[in-house]
């Protein structure tokens, strides 16, 4: 596994830190993705290894866990809430609006390599809804209006 010094260093303190070493495969999972952007096979395969488990307990993990991903994302990760009340308030025309803003597609990088939209299961914030996450800034009660002002300042940032 090719990690930056630091995040092996994380690991290695990570790991007496449980009286078993499996306990460890989540915070190993963590670092590794904030290491790399996602979760390779091949990190998975890793981790198993230095944990001294099955690989298919690391894949588990990964998958069974909605914030562990298994592909690159763009530089900004969008997730925009699709449970009922932002469904009903208008999560998918906020979607919508991301999308065509970035001229990207769902759960895809974008062409500029700038942002990927996925929707995302509840973000707890069902007052407000819709509501989305820009990387982990949370943005509530939505309108299309709202997410074109996003899609600017995010626009104006990457030009930065």
């Amino acid at each position: 596994m090719d990690l930056k010094p630091e995040t092996l260093a994380e690991i290695e303190a990570a790991i007496p830190k449980y009286p078993e070493a499996q306990s460890a495969v989540m915070p190993l999972l963590h670092a590794i993705q904030q290491d790399q952007g996602y979760i390779s096979n091949e990190a998975a395969e890793w981790v198993a290894e230095k944990l001294g488990i099955a690989p298919i307990n690391v894949l588990s993990v990964v998958t069974f866990y909605p914030f562990f991903r298994q592909h690159k994302i763009g530089k900004r990760h969008i997730r925009v809430c699709r449970t009922l009340s932002c469904a009903m308030a208008g999560g998918a025309k906020v979607c919508d609006k991301m999308l065509s803003e970035f001229e990207a597609e769902l759960n895809q990088v974008s062409p500029d390599g700038e942002v990927t939209v996925e929707f995302a299961e509840c973000l707890a914030s069902c007052g407000s809804a819709p509501v989305m996450l820009v990387d982990e800034d949370l943005h509530e009660n939505l309108t299309v209006e709202k997410a074109k002002e996003i899609c600017d300042k995010i626009k104006a940032e990457a030009k930065a």
